[in-house]
């Protein structure tokens, strides 16, 4: 009787440590396509892979939610519904930004996002110089989710902010 209650409580053990090891894995993978998006090509203006399936791929895993929480201009932003994380910090906002349909002048494509400052930014702003970003540290979030009619439950806490866009590649 005790080999069998050992027998179960190591095979549920095993299985949950392969749930959470697989799980690892995807969420690596997941932040391993953001990052490619968000990275250019050398010797380029052009980012190395297209925005729209990196927002797919999250919204399959149920980060982001199927349609933005808004849309303004040629920005869909989204608000990240479960835990993610870019480069050692806590993903809280995704903006895509592309053109639909033209609604006026100055499409910027590409991707931004802002982050809950877990640690140091250093390696943040060397990822952002060396791929044509713009880094902001200590972005007002607030302010930006206020403006664009976007309800939250965001902690206060220091946060940044990357865009990694065709304009931003052209400074």
């Amino acid at each position: 009787m005790m080999k069998k209650i050992l027998h179960c409580l190591l095979s549920g053990s095993l299985l949950l440590a392969m749930s959470s090891s697989s799980s690892l894995a995807a969420e690596s993978a997941l932040e391993s396509q953001l990052v490619n998006a968000l990275k250019i090509k050398q010797n380029t203006e052009v980012r190395q892979t297209k925005s729209r399936p990196v927002i797919q791929a999250y919204q399959q895993a149920g980060i982001l939610s199927k349609k933005p929480d808004q849309r303004a201009d040629y920005v869909d932003f989204y608000l990240v519904r479960k835990p993610a994380n870019f480069m050692g910090h806590k993903l809280v906002l995704l903006e895509e930004e592309y053109m639909d349909t033209y609604v006026g002048c100055c499409v910027s494509p590409g991707l931004g996002l802002v982050l809950q400052v877990e640690a140091d930014t250093r390696p943040l702003q060397d990822f952002a110089e060396k791929n044509a970003c713009t880094f902001k540290s200590h972005a007002d979030v607030f302010d930006t989710l206020k403006t664009y009619g976007i309800r939250h439950t965001l902690p206060k806490a220091d946060y940044a902010s990357l865009s990694c866009r065709e304009r931003d590649a052209q400074k």
